[in-house]
């Protein structure tokens, strides 16, 4: 009896360790949503005293310089060559892609209107992470997340006035990017710890960013004010770098479609910050949407795959 007692005593542990590590992996997908939600007035602010250029190019190599000082003050090893076509892919979304996209669509589009891309971005990640590394989330799930995607693209359309504008292409092709540089840093995020994952992605677009960068600011007017510095800060440093680590390593330990439903909230938040930040006007359509959203956002992470 002694020895069958020993054999079970650890159990317990065994059973909610994992519970306890989505949990912990929901907070920090959680704290990355609240950085990207600040990415839009962000921008808004960079474009004040930056071209669209510019502030993307240097952005990307300020969070380069960062993520490069992190990786070799800790001596960190390159990663096997079999990940750098992921890190590429992570690169070419999350880096360039997205960034560039909707910095040249927020030129002419409200942060409203632009958050239309990131109400229907969970689905999109979700829709390619079944895709790419064979997840199946239940019936339910799917359910609740196009009610939530639906909510979202309701809310901010109707914020928009319902009219389609040219940013539009910007917006939807920085929608398809953006989620497949979510699904490869997740899956990548399960065998590298996430913020290496983002880290040699921004390495690896250094000799493109870097030149890119000097001729944008040799170019492009520059007209630094206390706003566009600190939107090119938080840009390159909470956006590009810090958030996007809590993220990946939120995606790898509760799932990349769960994670990606949690983005549900993040226009709601835009919202937000735009009218703290920016003196945007909200409608009264705002708590009625999140109070929608949230109930999506339970229903899919008690959903089981």
């Amino acid at each position: 009896m002694r020895a069958q007692s020993s054999a079970t005593a650890p159990a317990p542990i065994a059973v909610t360790a994992p519970h306890d590590r989505r949990g912990f992996g929901t907070v920090q997908a959680a704290l990355g949503v609240i950085a990207f939600s600040l990415t839009f007035p962000a921008t808004a602010w960079g474009l004040e005293g930056f071209g669209p250029w510019s502030l993307v190019a240097v952005r990307s190599v300020l969070a380069a310089f960062i993520a490069g000082g992190c990786l070799l003050a800790l001596r960190v090893p390159p990663p096997d060559r079999k990940h750098w076509p992921g890190l590429a892919v992570v690169g070419g979304g999350v880096v360039l892609g997205f960034p560039m996209l909707t910095t040249l669509a927020l030129r002419t589009s409200t942060t409203a209107h632009a958050a239309v891309v990131v109400g229907l971005l969970p689905l999109t990640t979700a829709l390619l992470s079944a895709l790419r590394v064979g997840s199946r989330p239940s019936r339910t799930f799917w359910v609740a997340a196009l009610a939530g995607a639906a909510a979202v693209l309701a809310f901010t359309v109707q914020q928009s006035g319902g009219a389609l504008t040219t940013a539009d292409l910007y917006l939807f092709g920085a929608l398809l990017v953006c989620a497949a540089g979510y699904t490869e840093g997740g899956r990548l995020a399960r065998v590298l710890p996430g913020w290496q994952v983002i880290g040699w992605a921004l390495l690896l677009c250094l000799p493109l960013t870097l030149p890119v960068a000097a001729v944008a600011l040799s170019v492009e007017p520059v007209e630094p004010t206390a706003h566009s510095v600190a939107g090119l800060l938080w840009v390159a440093a909470g956006s590009q770098f810090l958030g996007l680590i809590v993220w990946y390593r939120g995606m790898a330990a509760i799932g990349i479609p769960k994670a990606s439903q949690l983005q549900l909230a993040q226009p709601l938040l835009t919202l937000v910050w735009s009218v703290l930040l920016l003196n945007e006007q909200l409608t009264v359509a705002a708590p009625l949407t999140a109070a929608a959203v949230l109930v999506c956002i339970a229903v899919t992470q008690r959903a089981r795959g």
